[in-house]
């Protein structure tokens, strides 16, 4: 059996933008973003989250608590922050980049969004399953780093979409890899190119979402899943290990498309700039003031 003091714990890191729960009684481990400013995908908020998924990684899908080590069964992703799960990529960062033709900046954020979603889709190198519960808007980056999960919980009336197309980019860091291989490539394109802002309802209507959850009991919906996956968690991981020798999701594809973005980005047109900064003014004055986090539910932790 492994010793306490060889393990690299999940539990023990302290980051700004992330904090980690345990639940040991079912092996959830729960990671909670808690972004005060616009909650977007920030270089601190990757670079926190890329973190704590190497300790997951490299603890061998183990965690510590009350002095006992406990497999990690379950790796939830949620946010803290009330209604939002994430906004997506920060666009003023990008905006700025472009207008200074900054390509190694930007290549150097895309390629760290992939790092980041990477071993999500791996699974931390074991066989835990990995879900991510949506309470709030999911869009553009935000929802791609939602799908690198292997179970979308959402609940209803969430909005969630790729609107990038409507500043004439699109979403280069997974999207039409993650939402292809779950969907289809013609839904992929179809989301992708339309910018429609879908509903939590919708998407689970074509599949994309994989538990609709009423609206305030999206943690219940998580516990409510994993107790019925339970029972046939043995078939369930030896389908999905089928499906990824099937059709598996590469670092090189993920890679060459998001180099592909950053390209794509550098093209843009002052008038298209200026139709990213109108949502930038939109994001910033939604969250003009700091935003007060949820409290972590008692539930989260055994």
């Amino acid at each position: 059996m492994q010793l306490v003091h060889q393990i690299q714990n999940p539990l023990e890191s302290n980051y700004e933008n992330v904090s980690a729960r345990f639940d040991s009684e079912l092996g959830i481990l729960w990671t909670l973003v808690k972004q005060n400013d616009v909650p977007c995908v920030t270089n601190q908020l990757l670079e926190d989250l890329g973190n704590h998924h190497k300790s997951i990684t490299h603890s061998g899908g183990q965690v510590v608590s009350s002095g006992k080590v406990h497999d990690i069964r379950y790796s939830v992703m949620a946010s803290l922050t009330p209604g939002v799960f994430n906004l997506g990529g920060q666009l003023s960062l990008f905006r700025q980049m472009i207008r200074e033709n900054n390509r190694e900046v930007l290549m150097s954020y895309a390629t760290k969004c992939i790092d980041v979603i990477m071993p999500r889709i791996n699974h931390f190198d074991s066989s835990l399953t990995t879900i991510t519960l949506i309470q709030g808007d999911a869009l553009g980056g935000g929802l791609e780093a939602a799908l690198a999960s292997d179970i979308i919980v959402a609940e209803k009336g969430c909005p969630m979409g790729f609107p990038e197309i409507l500043f004439n980019l699109f979403p280069g860091m997974g999207a039409y890899s993650l939402v292809a291989r779950k969907v289809g490539a013609q839904q992929a394109e179809k989301m992708i190119m339309s910018g429609k802002i879908y509903t939590a309802e919708e998407l689970y209507e074509i599949g994309l979402v994989d538990v609709l959850a009423e609206k305030g009991h999206g943690d219940m919906a998580v516990y409510d899943y994993i107790e019925r996956n339970d029972r046939r968690s043995n078939g369930y991981i030896a389908m999905r290990k089928a499906r990824e020798i099937f059709n598996p999701v590469t670092y090189k594809e993920l890679i060459d498309i998001t180099t592909v973005w950053v390209d794509s980005a550098l093209k843009l047109s002052e008038r298209d700039l200026k139709v990213m900064e109108r949502f930038v003014r939109s994001q910033e004055k939604r969250f003009a003031q700091p935003q007060q986090l949820q409290q972590v539910p008692q539930q989260y932790i055994a």
